[in-house]
């Protein structure tokens, strides 16, 4: 029986990686030493610091994909410790600085505590910075970009709730139909699909509103378990 394209998934990622890893390190460590180069006038010098940039660009994709594969592969597991949601992403959103010189801001607020989970620290801060980037990036100037936090109960059951979105329409986007976590967004490679992975391996699910397209494009809401009982 042939094996199935699902099977072949991880390691032909595992095998692109290190295609890819391999030259694009090479090409990356001739570039440092040109860059060292006393004789080079200062446009040699600043292309050279332009390919250096976009060499080190294509190594973090290619970081970006290895980590993609390990994760669906099951080859790396989350880590977890207790933290709080909200106060994460309250210092993941003072240090992101997309859209600033275009005078975009992104606000914080609503509820600021209580939304204690056992988590990846290092991967929830990485997702959350995709997130917020990816709606600062696509918003004109001047703007105003929210990231509204708030606690919702069904029953047992708690979740954290981040809605970003324009500050004008973050009602519309929570209150409008889920549809599809739009992650096919120029610039940002492969750290929305990362995201949204990390995202799933804390139990939670990533959407932007289904409708109007518009609005689609300009919200992203977060929705994660959470206990009462981490401390």
């Amino acid at each position: 029986m042939a094996t199935s394209t699902v099977e072949n998934y991880p390691p032909l990622l595992s095998l692109a990686v290190h295609e890819f890893r391999t030259p694009a390190s090479v090409v990356g460590g001739y570039l440092r030493m040109l860059a060292r180069d006393q004789d080079l006038n200062d446009r040699q010098r600043k292309m050279i610091e332009e390919a250096e940039k976009s060499c080190a660009r294509l190594v973090a994709i290619v970081t970006e994909l290895s980590d993609i594969g390990k994760l669906d592969s099951g080859a790396i597991a989350l880590a977890r410790q207790p933290l709080d949601l909200f106060a994460l992403t309250a210092d993941v959103a003072a240090h992101v600085q997309e859209g600033r010189d275009r005078e975009v801001h992104l606000v914080v607020r609503g509820t600021d505590a209580g939304a204690a989970i056992m988590a990846d620290a290092s991967r929830l801060r990485s997702a959350f910075d995709a997130i917020f980037r990816a709606i600062l990036r696509e918003r004109p100037g001047p703007a105003t970009v929210v990231a509204e936090r708030r606690i919702e109960r069904d029953g047992a059951t708690s979740s954290a709730v981040v809605v970003v979105a324009a500050a004008e329409s973050v009602a519309a986007a929570y209150e409008a139909a889920p549809g599809v976590f739009d992650e096919k967004r120029g610039g940002l490679g492969l750290a929305l699909p990362l995201a949204r992975r990390v995202i799933a391996g804390h139990g939670g699910r990533i959407w932007s509103a289904a409708e109007p397209e518009e609005l689609r494009r300009a919200s992203i809401i977060i929705r994660i378990p959470i206990s009462e009982t981490v401390s």
